[in-house]
C-alpha cells in the first residue's frame, strides 16, 4: 500500500489547502497522474500519484489545510494483492469521510470514533483585525497554550507582518527561558486603570488611536442601488493584501522616460522568423527588455536590493520577475533566475516557458519567489504608461508601455529633422526610503539609453 504525501513545494511553503479531489476511492490512477489540486499562499498546483494502482482511502477532505508531509491518501499498488483485486473490479475502497463530524480510522477494526471538532479556529481566528494567522501557526499556538491576546503581541516577520512558525518558536523559546517572577504576599494597592500595552508596529499604533481616540474615524460605505456581489477568489485576495501591504511599506515614487525604440522594432521585424526557426521560440520585446534590465541592474546594484529594518541588502544574484496576466484576470510574477547569465535565446526560452505554464496553472512555488526586481509590460494591453506597485521586498519595478509611431525630432549631421519614429514610455516606480530621485531617474534613463542604442545588425 503506497501513501500519497503532501510534498515539499519550496523552502517557504509549509502547508497547503486541499482544493479538489480529482479521483475518488475506487478509481484507478496511473503513475504521475494528478490525484488532487492544492493551493498554497504562492500558487495552485496538482499532486500526482507516485504509483499505478487504485485509490483506496482519502484522509483529508476538500477545504482542509494541512502541513507538508501529511498523508493525504492511500493507493493500492498494481503489483500488490489488494491492488490486483481492486484493478479487477472487486475492491472495497474506503469512502471519503462524510461532510460534518470528522472520523478517525481505528487500527483494530472497530467502528470509527468521532474526532473532536473544536480546533484552533474557535479560539484563535484565522484573521484577527489586520492580522492573518496560518493554520500551522494557530495549531502551534493552541498546543502551547497561547491566548489570542498574547499571539497578537508577537511581532511578525512574514509577508504583511504575518507571524511565521519561526517567530512563534522564537517567542516560545524566550518565554520558557524567562525566570519566573516570585510571588509576594502583600496588601493589594488601590485599583488603578489598566495601562494599555504599547503597540508593536505603526499599523497597530494607528489602529489603537482609531479605537481609543477616534482621531481617524473608520469609514463605512453603503450602496442602495442594484449590485452584484462577487466574492474574491483566493488569488485575488492575496494580490489585494500584497498591494495594500506594499503601499503601506514603501513610499512610492515614479519616474518616466520616453525612449525611441525604432532600432529594436526594425531589428526584431528583420530577425524574428529566423530566430523562431533557429531556437524554436517566438521573439518578443519583453525578452529584449529583460536582457537590458539585467545589464542595468549590474550598473545600479542599489535597485537589485531589499530592505530589512534599517539595513539594505544588496543582492549579488539578479532574478527578474516578469508579470503575466492570467486567463481569469489575475496576475502572477514568475521569476527568470540569473537573468544576467543568459543570452537572448536563453531569456526567450525561460520567459516563454514560465508564461505558458503560468497560464496553465503549472508553476511551482519556487518559480514565483526570490525575485530581486520586476518587469511589467503594460504595453501588451495597449497602455501608454503606468505607475506599477513594487513587489515587496524589492525596491523597484519597471513598466514598459505600448510602442507607438509618433513624429519626433531626430538629430543628424545635416541638422535636426522631423521623422516618424517608434516611441515608448518607461515608468519606473521605486522605494523612496532607500532610492532617491537622482538614482531612480538615472536608472530608467540608462535603460532607455540601451534601448535607443540597439544595433540593428545585432546577430541572433
Amino acid at each position: 500500500m503506497a501513501e500519497l504525501i503532501l510534498p515539499k513545494m519550496g523552502e517557504s511553503v509549509m502547508e497547503a489547502r486541499i482544493i479538489r479531489w480529482l479521483k475518488k476511492p475506487g478509481d484507478q490512477v496511473e503513475a504521475d497522474e494528478p490525484v488532487l489540486e492544492i493551493a498554497t499562499d504562492k500558487v495552485d498546483s496538482e499532486v500526482p500519484s507516485p504509483v499505478r494502482g487504485v485509490l483506496m482511502e482519502v484522509r483529508v477532505k476538500e477545504g482542509e489545510t494541512v502541513p507538508v508531509g501529511t498523508v493525504l491518501a492511500t493507493i493500492a499498488e498494481e503489483g500488490s494483492a489488494v491492488g490486483a483485486v481492486a484493478l479487477a473490479g472487486g475492491n472495497s475502497a474506503a469512502a471519503v469521510p462524510a461532510e460534518g463530524t470528522p472520523t478517525a480510522v481505528a487500527s483494530n477494526g472497530e467502528s470509527p470514533k468521532p474526532v473532536a471538532t473544536e480546533g484552533v479556529s474557535t479560539r484563535i481566528p484565522a484573521r484577527d483585525g489586520e492580522r492573518f494567522y496560518s493554520p500551522l501557526v494557530r495549531t502551534i499556538a493552541q498546543s502551547s497554550g497561547l491566548t489570542r491576546e498574547e499571539l497578537a503581541k508577537i511581532p511578525g516577520t512574514g509577508m504583511g507582518g504575518r507571524v511565521t512558525k519561526k517567530d512563534l518558536e522564537a517567542y516560545l523559546s524566550q518565554r520558557q527561558q524567562a525566570p519566573a517572577t516570585p510571588t509576594l504576599v502583600s496588601t493589594p494597592p488601590a485599583p488603578q486603570p489598566a495601562a494599555a500595552p504599547l503597540p508593536a508596529s505603526l499599523e497597530a499604533i494607528v489602529q489603537y488611536l482609531q479605537e481609543h481616540f477616534i482621531l481617524v474615524p473608520k469609514k463605512t460605505f453603503t450602496h442602495s442601488g442594484p449590485a452584484e456581489i462577487v466574492e474574491m477568489d483566493r488569488m485575488r485576495r492575496l494580490i489585494a493584501e500584497n498591494m495594500v501591504y506594499s503601499k503601506h511599506t514603501s513610499p512610492h515614487v515614479t519616474s518616466f522616460v520616453e525612449a525611441d525604440v525604432t532600432p529594436i522594432v526594425l531589428w526584431r521585424e528583420k530577425v524574428k522568423n529566423e530566430f523562431e526557426k533557429k531556437y524554436g521560440e517566438k521573439l518578443t520585446f519583453t525578452h529584449v527588455f529583460v536582457e537590458i534590465l539585467a545589464k542595468v541592474l549590474r550598473e545600479f546594484p542599489q535597485l537589485n536590493a531589499s530592505v530589512e529594518g534599517d539595513k539594505i541588502l544588496l543582492k549579488k544574484e539578479i532574478h527578474i520577475g516578469v508579470a503575466v496576466a492570467l486567463p481569469n484576470n489575475n496576475l502572477i510574477v514568475p521569476v527568470v533566475r540569473h537573468a544576467d547569465r543568459l543570452n537572448l535565446a536563453g531569456i526567450a526560452a525561460a520567459v516563454n516557458d514560465l508564461s505558458r505554464r503560468a497560464r496553465a496553472g503549472q508553476l511551482k512555488p519556487d518559480e514565483i519567489s526570490g525575485g530581486t526586481y520586476t518587469l511589467s509590460n503594460v504595453g501588451t494591453f495597449g497602455n501608454m504608461m503606468g505607475t506599477p506597485v513594487i513587489l515587496q521586498p524589492q525596491v523597484g519595478i519597471l513598466a514598459t508601455g505600448a510602442i507607438r509611431k509618433k513624429p519626433a525630432i531626430v538629430e543628424t549631421p545635416a541638422g535636426d529633422m522631423i521623422a516618424i519614429r517608434h516611441m515608448m514610455f518607461l515608468s519606473h516606480s521605486y522605494d523612496h526610503r532607500v532610492i532617491d530621485g537622482a538614482v531612480g531617474g538615472a536608472f530608467v534613463r540608462r535603460v532607455a539609453d540601451y534601448l535607443e542604442a540597439w544595433d540593428i545588425n545585432t546577430p541572433i
